[in-house]
């Protein structure tokens, strides 16, 4: 089998996966394939030089199959099954407040410790209760804000119905391309966010205390993991149309794009130059559902990499930074699927 087809294989058992852990093994061969080193794939993987080399000699031996899990000796569990479902609904649903333990509002290994040991007997060590959280599907993750007003039928739909149809049209050639669209501002200085530097000293970052920044609009191609962008003064209906402009030069067939319901989308300016232009199609989110477009994904991912801790004392410069960044994720279109794409 050519280096190529591995690859496509490899893809493949990636996006089908449920698995973190084969996630990982595949990612970890597919970037040996294409040319990284087992070193390096340990560093991006965070995992030791012996497990990367583990997995590639496993590949080599017997491809997709040695990858897989060998099958260990269990011990008997401590818990019931109907045990463990209840423990998993107490943490999903409720607060220790609710069950007895007083003024404490979040779980800790300590407190989920204690109470199964007051509600079902048997003991457990902290490390004990980690694995147990583990193996029941739980991360120790920091808390999210998200919009109340969402409205979870409407994005279930979305995800269940809607974007499953626009991938079966795209697969039956039914339309050309399916776009994520979304747009950003980028600040002459932005948020500081942890990073290493010497023991008790402090980076400074300079300011004129101003605000002035770059206007963003930005396609991400579900297929190709291509990015279209485009930078402006303002962020308004109009520019918004020579965004959709720029989609129509750059993409030929007819075009689905993706994005949320701010008014720059709905603006009643838009609608003639979308009758002008049938084979453009918008589709929108539901309202308050900015998780569900990926191309969030994608500011996070400039702003930390290019923006953040940063301060750009010429306008100019923040646009050669930004365009900079599009240009090298472009030339590296399978890492733009695997961190933005391939949960979708």
């Amino acid at each position: 089998m050519k280096v190529e087809q591995k690859i496509e294989q490899l893809t493949e058992a990636m996006k089908n996966t449920t698995s973190t852990r084969m996630y990982e093994r595949y990612l970890a061969v597919r970037l040996h394939l294409e040319g990284r080193t087992l070193s390096e794939i340990a560093t991006i993987l965070g995992r030791s030089f012996p497990a990367i080399s583990g997995y590639w000699n496993n590949y080599r031996k017997t491809g997709l199959q040695g990858l897989e899990f060998h099958p260990r000796t269990i011990r008997p569990k401590k818990l019931t099954d109907e045990q463990e479902e209840q423990l998993r609904q107490l943490i999903a649903e409720k607060r220790p407040v609710d069950v007895g333990f007083e003024a404490r509002y979040t779980w800790t290994l300590k407190l989920i410790q204690t109470w199964i040991h007051r509600e079902f007997g048997p003991s457990y060590t902290l490390r004990g209760v980690s694995k147990l959280l583990a193996r029941l599907g739980f991360s120790y993750t920091k808390a999210t804000y998200t919009l109340a007003r969402a409205n979870p039928d409407q994005q279930e739909h979305f995800r269940n119905v809607t974007l499953p149809e626009l991938k079966d049209q795209l697969d039956q050639g039914e339309i050309d391309h399916l776009l994520f669209e979304d747009e950003s501002s980028i600040r002459a200085y932005m948020a500081l966010q942890y990073n290493w530097f010497p023991k008790g000293q402090q980076r400074k970052i300079p300011t004129y205390g101003q605000h002035q920044g770059a206007k963003l609009f930005a396609a991400l191609d579900y297929e190709s993991g291509h990015i279209l962008h485009r930078e402006e003064e303002v962020m308004d209906a109009t520019a918004f149309q020579r965004f959709l402009g720029a989609i129509l030069e750059h993409y030929s067939g007819k075009i689905v794009v993706v994005l949320d319901n701010a008014r720059i989308h709905t603006a009643e300016q838009i609608r003639p130059f979308l009758r002008q232009h049938p084979r453009l199609r918008l589709v929108p989110l539901p309202k308050y559902s900015p998780e569900l477009n990926p191309t969030e994904g994608l500011w996070k991912w400039m702003k930390q990499d290019v923006v953040n801790n940063v301060f750009f004392q010429k306008f100019y410069v923040i646009r050669s930074h930004v365009t900079a960044f599009i240009n090298r994720v472009n030339h590296s279109p399978l890492e733009v699927i695997d961190r933005l794409l391939v949960r979708v």
